[in-house]
Order: C-alpha cells, then structure tokens, then sequence
C-alpha cells in the first residue's frame, strides 16, 4: 500500500518538552512497584550462590509457619512451563524456572517465597535453608576456549568477499590487532517489578518492560495460555537499554505465583538480583586485520569476534556488523564464534553488537591512519562505498561524509597536530579523537487504531512503550502531523498489550515502527472522511513492511572528543565530547538531542568505568551493584555537544529513523583513540582502567616528549 505522505501541520519538527514530565517531577508518576493492587501478596527471590550444580534439599516447611508468609514455590509445585517458549533467537532456558533441581548459573532463582509484606517475604527468603550440589564451572572466557562455536546466522551469514589473505600479502600497510569488551549490564535507574493477577479469566500483568505486546505473547506461549488471556501494560518505565527487552525472571515468577495462590503477588528485584538474574552483554574478544595501500585506501578486511554465551539460549552479538557496512575493500572476511559458559544467557543492551564491534573496528582504523601517518578522517572518506560492501545493495540515505565533515569544522579538527604525546598542560597529556559509525535502521510490524471523537479529537492507540525516551511526546507529533491538527487535539494511548501488534522499544525501531503504523491509519481516516463522529480505522503495517525493497538502511554518526590524561595516576578526564548524527527527520529537536547526548555518555561510560567482574573461583558477579559496577555520574560528564544533518529515509513514510542506540556505539573508540593520541599507547582493552593507563614512574615534570 502506497501511503500518502502526512499533511505537516507543524507539530513535528518542533522542539517541546516531555508530556508526562509534570507528573514525573510532582512525583505522580506510578512505576510497575507503584501501582498499588488490592490484596497483593509480596515475593522475594532467593537465587543459587553456586555456579554450577543442583538443589539437594530446600526445607521450606521452616519458613512457612514464619509471620506472614502465604507460600514458596520452588522446582517441586511450580507450574509446569512450556520449554519452547523463548526470545527472537529460540527457546530460552532462562525462561523456563523452577522446573527442576538443576544450576546453571550462580544467581539463578531456586525458590520464590511470598508474604503479606515485602519485607517478611524477605526475612522468611534469608532463612530459608537449602542444600547444593556443586559441580565444576567453567566462567572464563577466551576466543580460543575449548567450547568455541560458530555463533547463530540470524544476522545473516559471515562475509567472505575477495581474496583477503591475497590483498593483506599486497598491502603497504598491515593491522593486526585484538579488542577486548568486558561483560556490561543495562543498569536501568528502575529496578525490575512486576505484579500479576487472574480476573475474569485473563491473567492481568503491571510490569517495567519495553514491549507490552512482545512480553505478552511471550508469556502466553511459556504458561500455555491463549494470547488473549494475557494483558500486560508498562505505561512508565525507569530506563530499559535493554535490560527490559525480554520477559524478566520476576515476571515469570509473579505470574506463576499468582497461579498457584489465587492472588495477586508482587515481585521486585534487588539491585543485586538485577545484576545476577537479567541479561547482561556478554565479553568479546575481537581480532582486526586490516590492510591499506600508502594512499589509505582499504584492500583488506578482516574482522573476527568472539563473544562468551550459553548452553541453555542462543543469543547474537553480532560484533562485525559494522565491518560489512562502512568501508569499501575488494575482500572483506567476517567471522562470529559464541563460546558456551556457565553463565546467565546474555541478551541485548544499548547498541548489541555494535558497541564492542565499533570499540574494535574503529580503534583499529585509527592505527592504520597512525601507521600511514594520515588524518584519521581523511582514511574513513576514502573509504567511502558506493553500495553496501558486503551485500552490493543500494544505501538509503547514506550520510557519514556529512556527518565526518560537520564534525571535523565544529572541533576544529584541522588544528590538531596527529602525532602522538605533543601536548601537556602541567602534568596532564591532551590529547583528541574521533571515530565514525553506523546502526541499522528500519520499522518491523505494528498496528495503530484512531478514533476520531465527537468533540474533534483524536484517540491514538499503540501498544508502544515510553521507557524514558519521550515517545509519548513524540508520537503525539507525528499523529498531530498526519491528521493535519494541533497536538493539544490528540490524546494518545500506549503501553498496553490489548492495544495489539507493536515493536518494542529496542533496535532503534520503536518510533519508527509505531510512527509507520499511526500515519498509515491516519491516512486511511483521511480518506474515509467520516461524516459522523465517532469513527474508527485501524492499520496494520506488516504488508508494508514485508513489501519494502531490500536495501542499506542505517543511521550514521560521528564523533569527536578531546580527553586530559594524567600519567602518574592513570586518570582520564574527557573534556569535550561532540557527536554529529544522520537519524532522518528529527521528529523533535529537545528529545532527539536529549536521546542522542544519553547514547554518548552511555558510551563514555562504557569507555572509562564499565566493567561486569565475575569471581573465577565462585563464578558469581564480584560487582552486583552500582558501588562496584561504576557507571558515568555528573562528575565524569563533560559538556556534551549533539548536531544532526539533514537526513531522510526515502522509504518511511514520516522519513524518520532510529536514533535510541546511535550515541553510544562509536563513543568508546573515539576516546580510546584520543588517549593514544594523549599518551602514545594504544589502549585495546575497555574500560581504560586506571591501571592499564598509568604510566609506573611518572610524577608531575617528568612527562619526555616523544
């Protein structure tokens, strides 16, 4: 279906403030563990301190006669569940709890004890006795480990394109390095909470994720329910990065709950629990082959990526991505290995894949230009590719030069002398870097439903979901746009899994996705031209979308920073960090910025602090809380500079692309590199710890210049 273009009333492209944001500041806001349910009951996870083994013997009939407790649920009366269910790559066995005596990863829950109160559920949970079985783990990741696999093709099949062995032995110019990523949470603000109910027949669900829709279907298929027994709704969510992208362990637990004890039950996560039982991006060990004639010119490009996953769930992080998209070579290699571990299944966090891929792809094209003794930028432009590199498919709207030009003329790039170690102030090294990226882009089904009322609004209803991002402001401007009408005139519903068919907020495809299916059915609305109020259409944009030709679609970005490192105490301090992006029409100029100065301070985080430790010995998390987990605070974050360039996707229909997950994924390099322009060493292992920079024998005065 060819859907006509929006009528533009103004209301996109127009910077406004966040709809729901007085509630959030009044404190009005109701989050999943806000909503109060009357007659909830209180769960409390208790999770295995082993990282392999079985349950002996859980002795819960100590516990029951404890004050206030209703009930614990462990292997042996939990609900039986459905060993298909699973994520967008198969069956998940992180889904599938209390069905038996087996460990698979230290942290996984072994028993749920449920009390009239949060805290007795918690008292009764510590003194609940159970006995282990342990067995041999093996937690310790290594590309070359025994147990490496090809990982999964649901990405597509590795690349093999040219003759790579034969243009490396042809160039002028050979890097051959390897990366390291270490394992990293989500670390949303909320913590994990759900709260579960049977009424009239349906199974009701108050939960924290980023897809209503997705986790209900996801859910029916685990409980064996009929989807339309089951309703889940998330109208606020404190922070997702992907964290909230799959059915969490304290949904599965509260729904199981409720089943057996015929009341509502609450379950809300420890921030340790969070650590220990939610996906986490897993380690990646990556090698980078590239060679390059004396003119910078790519002839080859090898990229291999390790990355530490499960037996019990396949997962992707498909870390070459970057590879097969932003530079032109006559031979490109691409090789993805997953390495089974006894560890929690890993899944996506902001920018799967990407992140560590361009921590790695980036830092090396940085050391070709080192090694060529050429402007960085300058090496990334002659590389541009004509049509995808990999696949030959055209780029639809394709505009990294602009992004690498725009941001070489707002940092001044031209001044920099690109030796290393040429500037100090006092005792610190300065030092600038940059590097350049892509995320992929596009929408995947949705349906929207409009109702045009008899008082001359409009009711848009979306099973979208506003995980902190500004979706609801956002897509109040694009259905104010398509039905040619004042924002004031839109009242919009979302967040709820009765509203039907829709994307969730992850792969920056969620505004794309519910804006296609809005401005679809507003479309129809304006053709049928009601005469009589009310009126209703709905759009389902699955044909459209299954309709689209193949082709390259991306998001690019560029990003430029300046860093302060001092070598006697391996401090970094980034100074100034500027980020230039392509992400389509810019629905809203306050939240596209806002959305665009997160990704990169999530990347700065990622470069400087970020580390997921796992103790060898016991195979637990050394670090399950935001004391030893560090992420960016204010102290850490210099100002942060957002611009875009002109941008449209031909093909969508408002012209818009993803924007969510762009920040981040090229952030990291870009300060790695500025610290080797800093120091003259190449850091090739994230986070750049104190240890791993400081120079031993350094003091203030001695700083040689080389």
């Amino acid at each position: 279906m060819k859907i006509p273009a929006p009528q533009h009333s103004g209301a996109v492209g127009v910077a406004r403030p966040r709809l729901e944001a007085p509630d959030k500041v009044a404190g009005k806001a109701r989050y999943a563990a806000d909503a109060a349910v009357p007659g909830s009951a209180f769960g409390y996870v208790v999770t295995a301190p082993v990282a392999r083994g079985r349950v002996r013997h859980i002795d819960s009939e100590a516990v029951r006669g404890m004050p206030g407790v209703v009930g614990v649920l462990d292997h042996r009366n939990a609900p039986r569940l459905n060993p298909e269910a699973g994520n967008f790559f198969g069956p998940d066995g992180s889904l599938r709890l209390l069905q038996d005596d087996a460990i698979p990863y230290a942290g996984r829950p072994v028993a749920l004890v449920v009390a009239e109160t949060f805290e007795q559920a918690r008292t009764a949970a510590a003194a609940l006795r159970i006995d282990y079985a342990t067995a041999t783990h093996d937690t310790g990741f290594a590309a070359d480990h025994p147990s490496a696999r090809p990982a999964s093709t649901a990405f597509g099949p590795d690349a093999e394109i040219g003759d790579v062995e034969a243009e490396l032995a042809a160039s002028a110019v050979i890097v051959d390095e390897r990366y390291r990523t270490p394992e990293q949470h989500g670390a949303a603000m909320e913590p994990h909470s759900a709260t579960a109910w049977w009424e009239d027949g349906r199974l009701q669900v108050l939960d924290c994720n980023q897809g209503p829709f997705t986790m209900a279907m996801t859910l029916a298929v685990l409980l064996r329910l009929d989807p339309a027994q089951v309703r889940i709704r998330a109208e606020h969510v404190g922070g997702g990065f992907g964290s909230k992208s799959m059915l969490g362990p304290h949904l599965v637990l509260a729904a199981m709950a409720t089943t057996v004890l015929d009341r509502p039950v609450r379950v809300t996560l420890t921030r340790a629990q969070v650590f220990q039982t939610v996906a986490m991006r897993p380690a990646t060990e990556q090698r980078l082959r590239i060679g390059a004639d004396t003119d910078g010119r790519l002839r080859a490009l090898h990229h291999e990526a390790a990355f530490a996953g499960s037996p019990i769930a396949e997962y992707v992080e498909n870390c070459p991505e970057p590879s097969k998209v932003l530079y032109a070579a006559p031979a490109i290699r691409t090789r993805l290995t997953t390495v089974p571990l006894d560890i929690l299944p890993p899944y996506s966090v902001r920018g799967p894949g990407l992140t560590p891929g361009s921590f790695a792809l980036e830092s090396a094209m940085d050391e070709v230009a080192e090694r060529l003794g050429m402007d960085p930028v300058d090496v990334r432009l002659r590389n541009e590719p004509a049509a995808g590199p990999v696949t030959g498919l055209p780029f639809r709207g394709r505009n990294l030069a602009a992004c690498l030009h725009e941001g070489a003329r707002r940092f001044a790039w031209h001044t920099r002398d690109h030796r290393p170690r040429r500037r100090r102030e006092g005792g610190l090294l300065i030092g600038t870097g940059m590097a350049a990226t892509c995320f992929s882009t596009g929408a995947l089904p949705s349906s929207a439903t409009i109702t045009a009322e008899t008082d001359g609004t409009y009711t848009v209803a979306i099973g979208a979901s506003d995980i902190g991002t500004g979706a609801r402001t956002a897509l109040t401007a694009i259905a104010a746009d398509a039905l040619d009408v004042g924002p004031e005139r839109i009242r919009l519903r979302i967040a709820d899994s009765d509203l039907g068919l829709a994307w969730a907020a992850g792969g920056s495809r969620g505004t794309t996705s519910w804006a296609w299916a809005i401005t679809m059915a507003a479309a129809e609305l304006r053709a049928a031209a009601p005469a009589t109020r009310p009126f209703t259409v709905s759009a389902d944009t699955s044909e459209a979308f299954a309709a689209l030709p193949y082709a390259e679609r991306h998001a690019y970005s560029a990003v430029f920073t300046q860093v302060a490192v001092d070598p006697a105490t391996g401090e970094i301090r980034v100074r100034r960090l500027l980020g230039v992006f392509a992400v389509g029409r810019i629905v809203n100029p306050l939240l596209a910025r806002s959305q665009a100065v997160g990704g990169l301070i999530t990347g700065l985080s990622t470069a400087l602090h970020e580390d997921g430790t796992r103790d060898r010995v016991t195979g637990r998390n050394a670090n399950p809380d935001f004391a030893g987990y560090h992420i960016a605070a204010h102290a850490d974050v210099p100002g942060i500079e957002a611009h875009f360039v002109p941008d449209h996707d031909p093909d969508d229909p408002s012209g818009i692309k993803g924007i969510g997950e762009i920040g981040t994924v090229g952030t990291a390099a870009a300060i790695a590199n500025a610290v080797w322009h800093a120091t003259g060493t190449r850091q090739r292992t994230l986070p750049l710890r104190l240890d791993r920079v400081l120079e031993p024998g350094r003091t203030e005065g001695d700083l040689p210049v080389r």
